[in-house]
C-alpha cells in the first residue's frame, strides 16, 4: 500500500518547517548568510542536520526560503502604507520611506543582510527579483502623485528606481555601524526629504521621523 499524508503528519511535517526557517532568520540576523551553516541553524532549531536536509535540499535553498519570507513582510509593509489611504501620493511616500527604513534600523542584523551582506548567488537572485517589487510599488504612488498634479510630470519607472538604489544606498553603512537614536532619527528625516526631493513634491513636505506627514 503506498504511503498517504495524513493532514496530522502534514501539520506537524509545517510547523517543524516553520520553526527551521524562523529560527535561520535569526541566525542569519546574527552572522550573516555566511555563518549560518546548516549545523548552526539546526542547532538553533534543536534539530539535526538531517533532519534539516528533509525540509530543504541545500543551504541555499533555505536561505533563498529566509530571505524570501523575510523580505516579503517588508514589501507587505511597504505597499500597505504607499498604497494605503493615509494622505495623499506623496505624504504616502515619504511615510513608506520613513517606515521602511525605521524597520531596518530596528532590525540592523537582518536588514543588512536582505540588503548588503555577501550571500550565495541564489539569494542575490532574490535581492534582484524584490528590487523590482519595491521598484514597482515606489512606481505606483510615484504615478498616482503625477496624475494627481502633486508632483512635476517624469518617469514613474526611472523615480523609482532611483528610489530603490538609494534608500538601500544610504541606509547600508548604518545597518552596519549602529549609531545613537539621535542619529537615526535624523537620518530618516534626511531619507523621507531625499524620496521627496527625488520625486520633485514641494520641500514643505518634509516631516519629523515617527510622525505621520
Amino acid at each position: 500500500m503506498a504511503y498517504r499524508e495524513t493532514p496530522a503528519v502534514r501539520a506537524r511535517l509545517d510547523a517543524a518547517r516553520t520553526r527551521l526557517v524562523e529560527e535561520a532568520t535569526a541566525v542569519v540576523a546574527e552572522v550573516g548568510w555566511a555563518g549560518a551553516s546548516v549545523g548552526v541553524v539546526a542547532a538553533a532549531a534543536g534539530m539535526s542536520a538531517g533532519s534539516v536536509y528533509q525540509h530543504f535540499p541545500s543551504k541555499s535553498a533555505l536561505a533563498v526560503e529566509v530571505f524570501r519570507r523575510a523580505a516579503g513582510r517588508e514589501v507587505e509593509v511597504l505597499g500597505a502604507v504607499l498604497g494605503g489611504s493615509g494622505g495623499d501620493a506623496a505624504t504616502r511616500l515619504a511615510r513608506g520611506v520613513e517606515v521602511f527604513a525605521r524597520r531596518a534600523l530596528e532590525s540592523r542584523g537582518l536588514a543588512h543582510a536582505l540588503l548588503a551582506a555577501p550571500a550565495d548567488e541564489a539569494v542575490g537572485t532574490e535581492r534582484l527579483e524584490f528590487r523590482r517589487r519595491y521598484r514597482a510599488l515606489f512606481a505606483d504612488v510615484v504615478r498616482e502623485g503625477t496624475e494627481a498634479g502633486l508632483l512635476p510630470p517624469q518617469d514613474p519607472e526611472v523615480t523609482a528606481a532611483a528610489l530603490t538604489g538609494a534608500v538601500g544606498e544610504v541606509l547600508v553603512d548604518p545597518l552596519a555601524a549602529p549609531g545613537s537614536p539621535a542619529a537615526a532619527d535624523a537620518l530618516l528625516c534626511e531619507l523621507t526629504a531625499l524620496a521627496l526631493r527625488c520625486a520633485g513634491a514641494p520641500p514643505t513636505r518634509r516631516t519629523e521621523p515617527g510622525r505621520r506627514p
